[in-house]
């Protein structure tokens, strides 16, 4: 296990904006607006040759019981029984605060190493905010500019006093040259997205077994694309909770804009991305440009229809499910789909086996010597229109990658090929090797004329 700090002070001290300095990418959204940080977001840090796992918690504060503020300060309060020390942020511009008093005395009881980290030092007010500080009984503040990166070597020395000596670099894994063998021991990354309040957290929270995310019924209630560790059945994955994908119309606030640029994200690095949708509003809209997101990011697609116990049971529901979602969403035709109830766990099992079922059509290879033999029979049985007189000539296909499978075809006039016999070739691919649901990708190449060089003899 790796040296754990946990980053805690009331809000809006620029505990997320550490966060992202340490880690070297903006992976927690920052704002001007108190209260951003919900859920609790690990990432691993760097700073100079120390290397350490970071913990974003959620501001200090006090809240009702039960209420979404202090399960807030439940997740901070997890975070520090997680963390090896503590790094303790006050806002140095705005000098000590009677909640930066009470919350001191809350991570002396923790009774673990504390830094103090007097943020936004910079300039004159913040050099004085800076020394009332002294007064937590925290030892020296480490004055630092998280933003413009000031004081990073105090913090450096502060830290690497605490933390046992760094481990050796490891190397950097290219995905592209791991093997099958080693593949399948990596962690399946997958993405968790749908419109707000479908279930997504809930769904997430029972694969955990744990109150992991904050859930309410009031839609947005997750922000941050959160990542967490599962295993199944002895396959690790590496879940991503994200915020509810609204309308563009819709988006008004410049916090939601954040969260759905951030969900986006979690998109782009996913392997394989589960659309929740809510079981009784289903399809709709919202749902279908998502679904389009994902197919054009090239992800492997799982339709997942939460809070299925909310609905009566009817014969042939499932079938129609299936009906709905081919006709729907044409263009990942045969994607799974899984009803489930994130509430009440029903269907977990069948969710996490067409997660891993996606990802292996997505990773999957044809052999050269039957995609041949399919493309023969596939010209044969339809062979390309004539364009402007002119038929076309296909001579060959091959894949030239997984992730998802993509082929290379040449042919003599790639500009000319029109959509519809791509769509024709691609349905025929999905159908001929069972490549159900996952985006296929078919480039056309023109093949060169080795005597386009050679200028005709006069007559």
């Amino acid at each position: 296990m790796s040296f754990t700090i946990a980053i805690i002070g009331r809000p809006n001290v620029g505990k997320s904006t550490l966060f992202n300095r340490l880690v070297g990418q903006k992976l927690a959204l920052v704002d001007d607006e108190p209260g951003v940080t919900r859920d609790r977001r690990e990432g691993q840090a760097r700073l100079g040759d120390l290397e350490f796992a970071v913990i974003d918690t959620a501001g200090l504060d006090e809240g009702a019981k039960g209420s979404l503020t202090a399960r807030m300060q439940e997740q901070t309060e997890t975070a520090i029984g997680l963390a090896d020390a503590l790094m303790f942020v006050i806002d140095a511009r705005a000098g000590l605060t009677p909640n930066d008093r009470a919350f001191a005395d809350f991570a002396r009881r923790a009774n673990k190493p504390v830094v103090l980290v007097a943020n936004k030092s910079e300039g004159k007010h913040g050099e004085i905010g800076a020394m009332e500080s002294y007064a937590l009984g925290l030892g020296d503040p480490v004055q630092i500019s998280a933003e413009h990166g000031e004081g990073m070597s105090d913090l450096y020395d502060a830290l690497a006093a605490l933390m046992p000596d760094p481990a050796e670099e490891a190397e950097e894994i290219d995905d592209d040259a791991l093997s099958d063998e080693e593949l399948a021991q990596r962690p399946i990354r997958v993405a968790i997205v749908g419109r707000p309040n479908a279930g997504k957290s809930t769904l997430i929270n029972h694969l955990l077994g744990e109150e992991r995310l904050l859930t309410s019924a009031e839609a947005g209630t997750t922000r941050d694309s959160i990542s967490v560790e599962i295993t199944w059945q002895g396959r690790d994955f590496r879940v991503f909770d994200t915020a509810g994908l609204r309308r563009r119309s819709r988006i008004e606030e410049k916090l939601e804009k954040l969260s759905v640029a951030d969900a986006l994200r979690a998109v782009r690095f996913a392997e394989v991305v589960v659309l929740t949708m809510d079981a009784q509003n289903r399809f709709e809209e919202q749902d279908l440009r998502i679904a389009d997101l994902i197919e054009r990011e090239g992800r492997a697609i799982v339709l997942a229809v939460n809070k299925w116990d909310l609905m009566e049971r009817k014969p042939h529901l499932m079938s129609a499910l299936r009906s709905d979602a081919d006709h729907w969403l044409p263009q990942v035709k045969g994607a799974p789909i899984v009803a489930v109830s994130g509430l009440m766990g029903e269907g977990i099992d069948r969710l996490m086996t067409a997660i891993q079922d996606a990802y292996a059509v997505w990773n999957k290879r044809v052999p050269t010597a039957a995609l041949n033999r399919w493309f023969e029979q596939a010209v044969d049985a339809n062979p390309p229109p004539a364009v402007s007189g002119r038929r076309l000539k296909l001579n060959y296909i091959t894949q030239t990658k997984g992730r998802p499978p993509s082929f290379v075809l040449f042919c003599s006039r790639a500009d000319a090929v029109p959509q519809s016999y791509l769509r024709y070739l691609t349905n025929s691919l999905r159908e001929a090797f069972d490549l159900p649901g996952t985006p296929i990708r078919i480039t056309l190449r023109e093949k060169a004329n080795p005597f386009a060089h050679k200028r005709k003899r006069p007559s």
